[in-house]
């Protein structure tokens, strides 16, 4: 086999890996992101798969859940990433976080990313939430 050969066959091994995972993960609402780059930048939806799916979600060091947890701190604190908290926001739920720790995860960043950032992130998480029938939350 050549070399060419080997890294399109590995390239290809990632992004099957990587398809197995964000599908876990994010369901449809995943695929549909990757879909909705095949006409503007079908390399970016490789990577996405590929790189951060097939490589780093997969990844032993860390649960799912704690996976997610992680990722609505990050795209709470980025700012500007409603669409993209959205999609974590239902992945989260995928792998077993509770509302009520979603809520409580996006009240806690608050404090280190300010309350701006933390309304529209808990908004999303409402909007997400009532597609899916799971109001109201309970607080403690």
């Amino acid at each position: 086999m050549t070399e060419a050969a080997a890294s399109a066959q590995t390239r290809q091994d990632r992004f099957e890996r990587g398809m197995r995972v964000l599908t876990e993960i994010d369901g449809e609402s995943g695929r549909k992101v990757i879909d909705s780059l095949a006409d503007i930048s079908p390399e970016l939806g490789h990577q996405i798969v590929a790189w951060a799916f097939g490589d780093i979600y997969r990844r032993p060091g860390l649960a799912p859940r704690d996976r997610q947890l992680v990722t609505l701190g990050m795209l709470t604190a980025l700012g500007g990433c409603e669409p993209q908290l959205d999609v974590h926001i239902n992945a989260a739920l995928n792998v077993g976080l509770t509302p009520h720790e979603i809520t409580e995860a996006l009240l806690h960043s608050a404090v280190y990313c300010g309350m701006p950032k933390a309304l529209n992130a808990t908004f999303v998480a409402k909007k997400v939430f009532a597609e899916r029938n799971l109001l109201p939350v309970d607080s403690a």
